[in-house]
């Protein structure tokens, strides 16, 4: 599906799960280069930056980690072709930080207002802002998790917080995976796209890597509480198997020596000291007494 979108004298194509029609009526449109083709045809180009006499072509990667479906996708690319009046986007998948920007489209006196732009580079850096900012969004919610994380684990819930600590370790990985090639690539377009759009647009390259910078910072946070959260969880449990333990152990000495003498008179010999009733209660009384001083000899010691 194509969308097109005008502002004064700049175009913005968005192609979602692009056909080999569409892709061939835009490249002749905009007299794209032929190599371009199968790229944009492509689901899983691995992030890259490419110039072209007339455009330059720009492969990123960004999280979709807060969806949930078992086949879903944890990244989804973006294509980006760049040229000096006009922008074309290409996805496969939705994507809402696109989404976001093509609102902005829709209220062009808006638009206008906020936008200051001469060229398409200007359409990439307001896009690819709205992308991180939606990034950030999704570490925002993750944020709010760990802190109810936190309070969990603090309620002794410890035992429940292990899986939902790998949940979201597991959220953290798939968001550094999305966006591993991100500084590489904006380097590379930094440079390239000085030349293509002249140093007057220098400041608003420098400031797409601070919005990446951004994101990366925030990621890196969260990585470092969750760590801290999983040791904190990982220290408690071990405390409260320790006292299990302890327990069960002063326990099993406290019953010990009543098990000896119930072993001890269970033999299959004679044994004179138990001739009647009242004998057998006296010695089920002495096991019961020697249990209770062991109980309260460990008490005093602090072992219980």
């Amino acid at each position: 599906m194509i969308s097109k979108y005008v502002l004064k004298n700049l175009t913005w194509i968005d192609i979602e799960a692009p056909t080999r029609d569409e892709i061939a009526s835009v490249m002749e449109e905009y007299n794209l280069p032929a190599p371009l083709k199968e790229d944009l045809l492509n689901d899983g180009i691995r992030s890259k930056v490419d110039r072209y006499q007339n455009v330059i072509y720009l492969v990123l990667h960004f999280p979709t980690i807060l969806h949930h479906g078992k086949n879903h996708r944890t990244e989804v690319e973006v294509d980006f072709i760049i040229g000096k009046d006009f922008m074309i986007t290409s996805h496969y998948q939705t994507v809402n930080g696109l989404h976001e920007f093509a609102k902005k489209f829709e209220v062009t006196t808006l638009l206008e207002r906020d936008l200051v732009a001469t060229h398409a580079g200007f359409l990439f850096y307001y896009a690819i802002r709205e992308l991180y900012h939606h990034a950030l969004s999704e570490l925002d919610i993750i944020d709010r998790d760990l802190i109810e994380t936190e309070k969990s684990i603090f309620a002794d819930r410890e035992e429940k917080m292990v899986r939902h600590i790998s949940a979201l370790n597991r959220k953290l990985l798939d968001f550094r995976q999305a966006i591993r090639f991100h500084h590489d690539v904006l380097t590379s377009f930094e440079k390239v796209g000085e030349e293509f759009f002249g140093k007057d647009f220098s400041y608003y390259l420098s400031a797409i890597v601070g919005e990446f910078s951004k994101v990366r910072t925030l990621y890196e946070n969260h990585k470092e509480m969750l760590v801290d959260l999983r040791e904190t969880n990982d220290s408690l449990l071990t405390s409260k198997t320790n006292d299990t333990m302890k327990t069960l152990t002063t326990m099993n000495f406290i019953v010990l020596p009543a098990a000896l003498i119930s072993w001890i008179f269970s033999m299959n010999s004679s044994f004179p000291l138990i001739q009647d009733v009242t004998e057998f209660y006296l010695v089920i009384g002495a096991m019961i007494l020697i249990g209770v001083l062991m109980f309260i000899y460990f008490k005093k010691r602090k072992w219980l």
